[in-house]
């Protein structure tokens, strides 16, 4: 049974179709991830799915009961109108629980002033049972964890919600959708606005989500990571596949190669069948059996052409010919023989980057290397530096917090900054090229062709030809920079980076605002690039395809981790919990020593009957309540309620007691 289903979906703005015909469904504990290129329609199906949007065309069905929780990509407008702050809006979230709490205060106090009816005995047992099976005891301690979770320090959990930045908002809408735990959550870019430690906080929260998950995402290892199946949106339409983004992949090349070999087998069938009819049309004697086959095979090219090659495969005869029609077709062997060339390939390819990164010259061996460094600005260090060292067909990444200095770092090694201490040595022979984050040495007033002549002469045709490998093509050319997509602006970038011909590339967040089809293809030329990368990035599945050393930048230091990302967080999660245990043993070997050397064998033997003494005392007191409890149980059966009231208090007393006694024993175990 599916959470939610739905069929034959379209939606379209006028004579502009968004998508047509999708259909798919999601299980109860389906875990979904929603890729194509931008602009195929994934957040336009996201907000219909959500209910925000009606479709033009199709069914939706959702379960009885599904609670659907939607988190928009930015969140600007989130929280209109609402004068909460960040913690009381997570608060707000529990609103019934809080009223069962108050109203459980309410009953205590109740109780406390002698008012211990039967009748308020029963009410409050039944609260009682029902804030506890709600977790109300446990709400506090979730919105820490959610909250810190996702980057809020409690300094920020009283900052009015209206004063928070729009990546702020985003964070707290998410926080929020967490805790509210719906049935079905559907995220945008969850990812966008948030670190690398809050990043890998959230991808364990949705490991262990217990409800069905659907997310748009240009994070790949978050969607190796979070999902277990992949939806592929593109202009056919919409197909299913099995396991996380890498298991897509390896699935989706297994599924061009296979339809592609389908197509050559049908088409070459085809081929062989029209040379058959070719070759025995005129023939008395054959005449009636080549007409018989080319009549069979004209319905079967119009199958393919109008249902393409999985309608001709995949279905009966009779199913097929309901759906296709061929009448009003007067073909020849001829028409029938053009059409087969004309047949093209089912498989439908995103559009793709045909960028190459070549190196004019061999840089020497040695690319990089510093001592005793410190960047930043003056008066305002950043970080110092480990001793650092790359070399020729090296690739390290620069990781780290925002604002911790890895954009001041790649100005420091251009030259445009002076080091605050230490230095930079960079090799023979070098070439740089620099991909900028902000493309802010971009024109915005000039258009993508006049930006790719003005940096490097060509004429126009050879020009217009160069931009198509970047995608920019027709009318797209005489865009002003102005007028571009945040991926459009890298694309550019990007051709540009190319003509350098350099043999060391400074690439500062070189995916961001590409959609996946833009980062596997940029993946791919870094991959065979043969000179050497420093790049900063957030994108943690390029950091773990390309870096042989990782630069981690953390509480104003950088370490160097010789090795590949995966490596090093396996190294740290071990290095964590080595140092946790090692840690206590420590505290646990030096209490030994310091009581060691401090009693003599007199005052250890004291200590022992002070031990002994207090495990005696709380033997005593806990016999004393497990009596207690009994009598109270027989008074609640008998509704003596004045002796309810007696043994109540008397509980507490012994209560108390035996807590007191825990803690001094506690304490005479720690010297």
């Amino acid at each position: 049974m599916s959470i939610l289903s739905f069929s034959n979906l379209g939606q379209s703005y006028g004579d502009y179709d968004v998508f047509l015909g999708l259909t798919a469904s999601i299980p109860h504990d389906g875990k979904v991830g929603l890729v194509g290129p931008n602009g195929i329609g994934k957040t336009t199906l996201l907000r219909i799915l959500a209910g925000l949007d009606t479709p033009s065309a199709g069914n939706i069905h959702l379960a009885q009961g599904t609670r659907i929780g939607y988190l928009r990509q930015e969140a600007m407008d989130a929280f209109a109108q609402r004068a909460n702050t960040v913690h009381t809006e997570m608060l707000s979230v529990f609103a019934d629980l809080r009223a069962q709490e108050a109203h459980l205060h309410e009953l205590q106090g109740r109780m406390a002033a002698g008012d211990a009816t039967d009748a308020l005995l029963a009410e409050y047992d039944a609260v009682h049972h029902e804030f506890e099976a709600a977790g109300g005891y446990e709400y506090e301690t979730r919105i820490s964890q959610v909250l810190q979770g996702l980057g809020f320090g409690r300094a920020e959990w009283e900052l009015p919600l209206s004063q928070l930045s729009g990546g702020q908002k985003t964070r707290a809408l998410l926080a929020r959708l967490l805790l509210e735990h719906p049935n079905l959550l559907i995220l945008d870019e969850p990812t966008n606005h948030l670190d690398f430690a809050a990043v890998e906080w959230l991808e364990g929260m949705l490991q262990a989500w217990d409800g069905a998950l659907l997310i748009v995402s240009h994070d790949r290892y978050f969607l190796d990571r979070v999902v277990n199946r992949i939806w592929e949106m593109s202009q056919s339409g919409m197909e299913e596949y099995r396991g996380n983004y890498s298991a897509y992949l390896h699935q989706r090349q297994e599924r061009w190669e296979r339809r592609e070999q389908e197509f050559e087998a049908v088409r070459e069938k085809f081929l062989k069948e029209i040379d058959f009819v070719k070759r025995n049309i005129a023939r008395d004697a054959t005449k009636d059996q080549a007409q018989g086959r080319l009549t069979r095979l004209i319905r079967e090219v119009r199958v393919v052409e109008q249902g393409g090659l999985s309608l001709l495969l995949n279905q009966r005869w009779g199913k097929v010919m309901e759906q296709v029609d061929i009448s009003g077709h007067k073909w020849g062997w001829m028409d029938t023989e053009q059409a087969i060339k004309n047949l093209r390939s089912p498989i439908q390819r995103p559009p793709q980057l045909n960028m190459h990164l070549k190196a004019t010259m061999r840089s020497g061996n040695l690319v990089l290397r510093s001592s005793e460094l410190t960047i930043g600005y003056p008066g305002h260090p950043l970080f110092t530096a480990e001793p650092i060292e790359l070399h020729r067909g090296e690739c390290a990444a620069l990781i780290g917090p925002n604002g911790a200095g890895k954009t001041t770092f790649l100005r420091t090694l251009m030259g445009e900054l002076e080091p605050l201490a230490g230095q930079i040595r960079l090799g023979a022979s070098l070439k740089v090229g620099y991909f900028a984050q902000a493309h802010e040495k971009l024109d915005p007033n000039k258009t993508v062709l006049d930006t790719l002549i003005d940096h490097k002469h060509m004429l126009i045709g050879p020009a217009r030809n160069y931009l198509a490998q970047y995608l920019f093509r027709g009318e797209d050319v005489y865009k002003p920079v102005h007028m571009l997509s945040g991926g459009e602006r890298g694309r550019l970038a990007l051709a540009l980076l190319a003509l350098e011909e350099a043999n060391f590339l400074l690439l500062d967040e070189p995916t961001n605002h590409l959609d996946i089809p833009a980062q596997e293809a940029l993946q791919q030329v870094l991959e065979a690039f043969q000179g050497t990368i420093l790049m900063v990035s957030h994108d943690r599945y390029l950091i773990d395809r390309l870096a042989t050393q990782i630069w981690a930048l953390d509480g104003g230091g950088l370490t160097v981790f010789p090795g590949p990302y995966a490596e090093m967080i396996e190294k740290r999660t071990q290095s964590a919990e080595s140092a946790r245990q090692l840690a206590a043993q420590q505290r646990a070997d030096s209490r030994r020593e310091q009581n060691g050397d401090r009693q003599s064998k007199n005052e250890a033997r004291k200590r022992a009957k002070a031990l002994a003494d207090a495990e005696a005392k709380v033997h005593r007191l806990e016999q004393k309540l497990a009596q207690l409890e009994g009598e109270l149980a027989d008074a609640s059966q008998a509704q003596d309620l004045a002796r309810v009231q007696r043994l109540g208090e008397a509980y507490a007393t012994i209560q108390a007691a035996l807590e007191q006694a825990m803690e001094d024993w506690a304490a005479l175990a720690e010297r």
